[in-house]
C-alpha cells in the first residue's frame, strides 16, 4: 500500500467514531447577539463543514456540522449603532461603571463560559481539527487568562487609588476607555487569541463588534447569550457576513475607536486606510510572522531537533510564533536532518482525537494545493523534499515536509507558508543570518540554538533590535501570558500580555486640582460620598 492510500485510511467512517468526541447534533445558528438581543435571521447562511472527513461511497467527505448567519451591511451597521450608543460617548452605563463592578460582570461572564466548555472544546476540534487535548488546553488557558486580566486589573486599580502630589498640584490617575472596539480573531486559536483582545477590551470599559474568523466560528455561539445577561445592552455585540462586505462600511463610518486584529498584516492596512479619521484610530494587531531558528555549529543537535520539530510542527505550524525556516550550519546540516526527518517520521498523525496525536486535517480547503505550489517551486530551484514521504496528501491531510536546501529564490525563503512544511537554509557564516532578518518583512521573534556563550550574545545584540523577542535553545512561543507579546515591522502593532493588553485598550486620564482649602474639601466631599465612579479612593480586594 502506498502512502497516500496509508493516509486516506486514517479517516474513519461516520460509525467509528468515538461516541465521547461527537458533538450532540449539527450546529445551524439562526440568531445573533446585537443591541442586547439575539436576534433571529431567516437569510442566507454559510455551512461550516470539518477538516475532518468521513469514508463514503463518493471517497472522503467533509463532515457538514453545521451553519451560521451571513448577516449584510444593514445588519452590521445595526450592530455598530448598538456599540455607539452604548459607550454614548464616554457617558454609557459601561463606560463610567466603577472598575469593580465591570470585573464583577466578567467574572460572571467566565461562570457562565465554563458552563459551556464541553460544547466548545468539541467546537474547537470540529471546526479547525486542532487535537482534542490541544483544544481542552486551549479552553483552560483562556480562562486562566481571563482570570489574570482581572487580577492584573485589580493591581492597576489599587495603585491608581490613591493621589499624587507635585508642586502644589494633586493628581489621581486612572485609566479611561477609548469607545468602539472592532474585535476580529483568527482561526488557529479561535477562543484564546480572540480573547486575548476582546477581555481585556470589555473590562476597561469599551464596547465590542465582534466578529469571529472564517473558520472557528460556531464555537462563539454557545457565548452569546452569556455575553448577553452578564453585559448592559449593545456592549457586546457578534456581528456575522463576509468580511469584504461588512468591515468596509463599519471602518468608512469613522465610529470605529480601536481595530484589533490577530491575521494578515495586508488586511489590516486596507482596513485602517479605510477609516476617515485615522488619527482617532488605535489599532491592536498581531500580524505575519517568519519566525527563524538559528542553529549554530555549536549547538547541542538533540535539544535542537527537539526544541525545532515543536516549534515549526506543532498543530501542524498554524500558528503565528511558529518556527517558519531552520537556519543550521553547514558543518552539522547532514546531522541535524537525519536527527530531525527521524524525528518527524516518530510524530502520531490522524484523526484529533486520538490519544497523543500531533499532526491532524488542516482546516482551509485551498492549503494542501498551496503547500504543494511551495513544494513545487522549492524542487525547481534546487532543493528536494528530505524525508521519507514528505508533502503527502489525502482529503484534507497534508503530511509534513522538510525541505533542503533552501535559497532566496524560492517561495519558502521569504513567505510564511503557515502550515507543515520545515524549509532549512545551510550557512557558513552568522552573517548570513543576521543578513535575512535584517532585510525580512518580518520581526516577531526568532531562536538560538548554540552553547557557545560569546556566539549567542554576538547574537542578541543585533537581533533584539530586529525581533521583539529572542529565544535562547528553545522554540518561539507566546507565553507566559504575563510576558509582553509583540512584534516588529509588519509582525504587530501595540503589546500584548495580561498587564500589557489592558493598557492598550484604554488610555491614561486624570483630575488635578491646586492643593488649596477650597479643593481640599471639594474632592474629599466627592471621595467620601462616593459619587465619582473615576474619582475615588476605594480599593479592590
Amino acid at each position: 500500500m502506498d502512502f497516500s492510500s496509508t493516509l486516506q485510511n486514517i479517516f474513519p467512517r461516520s460509525e467509528d467514531i468515538p461516541e465521547e468526541y461527537r458533538l450532540p447534533g449539527q450546529v445551524h445558528q439562526r440568531e445573533y447577539l446585537s443591541n442586547g438581543e439575539m436576534k433571529a435571521w431567516d437569510g442566507q447562511v454559510h455551512e461550516v463543514f470539518s477538516p475532518i472527513c468521513t469514508q463514503s461511497e463518493n471517497g472522503l467527505e467533509r463532515v457538514l456540522i453545521g451553519s451560521y448567519p451571513v448577516c449584510g451591511e444593514n445588519e452590521a451597521q445595526e450592530s455598530l449603532a448598538a456599540a455607539v450608543a452604548a459607550y454614548n460617548n464616554g457617558r454609557g452605563e459601561w463606560p463610567i461603571m466603577g472598575v469593580a463592578e465591570r470585573i464583577h460582570c466578567v467574572e460572571q461572564f467566565t461562570g457562565k463560559m465554563i458552563e459551556q466548555k464541553d460544547i466548545i472544546v468539541k467546537l474547537i476540534m470540529w471546526e479547525i481539527g486542532k487535537s482534542f487535548a490541544d483544544s481542552v488546553k486551549e479552553f483552560d488557558r483562556t480562562v486562566e487568562y481571563i482570570y489574570a486580566t482581572i487580577d492584573s486589573l485589580k493591581n492597576l486599580d489599587r495603585d491608581s487609588s490613591g493621589f499624587d502630589i507635585v508642586d502644589g498640584i494633586a493628581a489621581q490617575v486612572r485609566r479611561s476607555p477609548l469607545g468602539v472596539v472592532l474585535c476580529m480573531g483568527p482561526f488557529n486559536y479561535p477562543l484564546n487569541e480572540t480573547f486575548t483582545t476582546l477581555i481585556p477590551a470589555l473590562i476597561m470599559g469599551n464596547t465590542i463588534l465582534f466578529k469571529p474568523p472564517k473558520f472557528g466560528t460556531l464555537l462563539h455561539y454557545p457565548l452569546q447569550e452569556a455575553f448577553r445577561d452578564c453585559f448592559p445592552k449593545g456592549v457586546v455585540n457578534i456581528i456575522y457576513g463576509r468580511g469584504n462586505t461588512i468591515v468596509p462600511g463599519l471602518m468608512q463610518s469613522g465610529k470605529i475607536n480601536v481595530l484589533t486584529l490577530i491575521g494578515s498584516s495586508k488586511v489590516a492596512n486596507e482596513l485602517k486606510k479605510q477609516h476617515p479619521k485615522v488619527n482617532r484610530l488605535r489599532a491592536v494587531l498581531g500580524l505575519d510572522a517568519k519566525n527563524a531558528a538559528i542553529i549554530t555549529a555549536h549547538a547541542d543537535i538533540k535539544l535542537a531537533v527537539k526544541e525545532t520539530l515543536m516549534g515549526s510542527l506543532s498543530f501542524n505550524g498554524q500558528r503565528c510564533t511558529a518556527l517558519k525556516i531552520v537556519w543550521v550550519h553547514k558543518s552539522i546540516a547532514d546531522e541535524f536532518l537525519q536527527q530531525f526527518t527521524a524525528a518527524v517520521a516518530e510524530l502520531k498523525y490522524g484523526m484529533p482525537w486520538k490519544k497523543g496525536v500531533s499532526l491532524t486535517p488542516l482546516p482551509e480547503p485551498n492549503k494542501i494545493d498551496y503547500l504543494n505550489t511551495c513544494i513545487t517551486d522549492a524542487q525547481a530551484h534546487g532543493a528536494k523534499v528530505v524525508n521519507e514521504n514528505g508533502g503527502t496528501s489525502a482529503g484534507s491531510f497534508f503530511y509534513p515536509a522538510v525541505v533542503y536546501p533552501v535559497n532566496k529564490d524560492m517561495k519558502l525563503y521569504h513567505e510564511e507558508q503557515f502550515g507543515p512544511i520545515v524549509p532549512v537554509v545551510p550557512f557558513d557564516d552568522l552573517e548570513e543570518t543576521i543578513e535575512y532578518l535584517i532585510e525580512a518583512t518580518h520581526g516577531q521573534q526568532v531562536s538560538i540554538f548554540s552553547d557557545n556563550a560569546n556566539e549567542v550574545a554576538a547574537l542578541i545584540d543585533p537581533l533584539v533590535n530586529q525581533v521583539s523577542r529572542v529565544n535562547i535553545n528553545s522554540q518561539c512561543q507566546r507565553g507566559p501570558d504575563v510576558f509582553p507579546f509583540t512584534g516588529r515591522k509588519d509582525s504587530a502593532e501595540g503589546t500584548l500580555s495580561v498587564a500589557d493588553a489592558i493598557r492598550s485598550f484604554s488610555i491614561r486620564s486624570l483630575v488635578a486640582f491646586k492643593m488649596n482649602d477650597t479643593n481640599k474639601t471639594l474632592i474629599n466631599d466627592i471621595v467620601h460620598q462616593d459619587t465619582s465612579n473615576f474619582l475615588s479612593t476605594k480599593f479592590i480586594f
